[in-house]
């Protein structure tokens, strides 16, 4: 008698993503005391676009803040996105999330004005706000659906935050972060035989 293969389950990791994102914010926390410390130096270190040294900034921007009001303003968002991008499962929430940041980062360096610089983790945050938010649909599980659908009721009016308007708010972070997201849900999506 033969089986055929079961799908792939999702993992949660409930005690991973929580441990994770923890760290991640506190790090944040840590990075901005030390910038603060520094007279904001550090903020240099954002993305450039279309400068050859500004693209290292793809790797440093979402660590960086623009002061204390940005950082607080992130804080409660990516704690409670990026958990729930890495408690459903961990691996591709993990994945996810390097998809977001480098590819997210990528798109602005390539598309930000020339002589701004780009930093804060809202692009990580609108990333994450797309993955949870269409995961469940690729992946054809009613949990996740189902957690998608209130994340968009308590946070999706974010995705306005895509539109060019506020002056100093790099609408490229958030809206390369969530196509990015929206990618690595498409993706990142379970196999099924």
């Amino acid at each position: 008698m033969t089986q055929s293969a079961a799908p792939a389950r999702a993992r949660w990791a409930i005690g991973p993503a929580a441990v994770t994102i923890g760290v991640f914010v506190i790090a944040l926390w840590v990075i901005e005391v030390v910038d603060t410390l520094m007279f904001n130096r550090l903020d240099r270190e954002g993305i450039e676009p279309w400068r050859p040294d500004g693209v290292w900034g793809v790797l440093w921007a979402p660590l960086l803040h623009a002061g204390w009001p940005h950082l607080v303003a992130n804080t409660v968002p990516a704690l409670v996105l990026g958990f729930l991008a890495l408690a459903v499962d961990y691996r591709r929430g993990l994945a996810a999330t390097a998809v977001i940041w480098l590819g997210g980062g990528a798109a602005v360096w390539l598309t930000g004005g020339p002589g701004t610089v780009h930093l804060g983790a809202s692009g990580l945050i609108f990333g994450w706000l797309t993955y949870v938010i269409l995961r469940g649909l690729f992946n054809r599980r009613i949990g996740q659906i189902l957690i998608g659908v209130v994340v968009a009721a308590l946070y999706g009016a974010l995705l306005w935050g895509v539109l060019p308007g506020q002056v100093g708010v790099s609408w490229q972070s958030h809206l390369f972060g969530a196509i990015a997201g929206a990618l690595a849900a498409v993706w990142l999506r379970e196999r099924r035989a």
